[in-house]
């Protein structure tokens, strides 16, 4: 087999990347946590955990890690989900947010997840529900794609 130097390999411009991401998973109930975190594993991604949004953002601060997607609830002690959200796109700006709450229809979930348009997966949700709205939300040009 020869190897021509002088060809390059094709450029996959404008193609997403489809690789693993970093996925931060923030929920105060370590049940949740754990489940989740081993969910986002199975489907091929990277998970960190965390107990709380203090935890989180020392934890992203410390380690200096580019997070692809924050899954967090958004009702918990402490620091909420969407006050969580807010300070970590400012760390990382264009941060996806999947919003998970046992709530759907409490004002705060309506005011600070669903009127501002952003992603809400209502719990208890399936392996399938979880993975179908990360995938929307990571790749979304190739859902888009897919889908069209």
């Amino acid at each position: 087999m020869t190897v021509d130097a002088g060809k390059e390999p094709p450029i996959q411009s404008g193609m997403p990347d489809t690789g693993p991401k970093t996925i931060l998973v923030v929920d105060d109930e370590p049940e949740v946590r754990k489940l989740v975190g081993a969910m986002v594993t199975q489907f091929g991604h990277n998970a960190i955990t965390a107990d709380s949004g203090e935890h989180a953002l020392t934890m992203v601060k410390k380690k200096n890690t580019t997070v692809d997607l924050l899954v967090t609830d958004v009702v918990a002690p402490g620091m909420s989900g969407p006050m969580l959200a807010d300070k970590l796109a400012a760390l990382q700006p264009g941060l996806k947010v999947l919003y998970i709450s046992g709530y759907d229809n409490t004002h705060v979930v309506q005011k600070y997840v669903v009127e501002k348009g952003h992603a809400l997966l209502t719990k208890p949700f399936t392996v399938k529900e979880l993975e179908a709205k990360m995938h929307d939300l990571l790749f979304p040009a190739v859902t888009s794609r897919a889908g069209g």
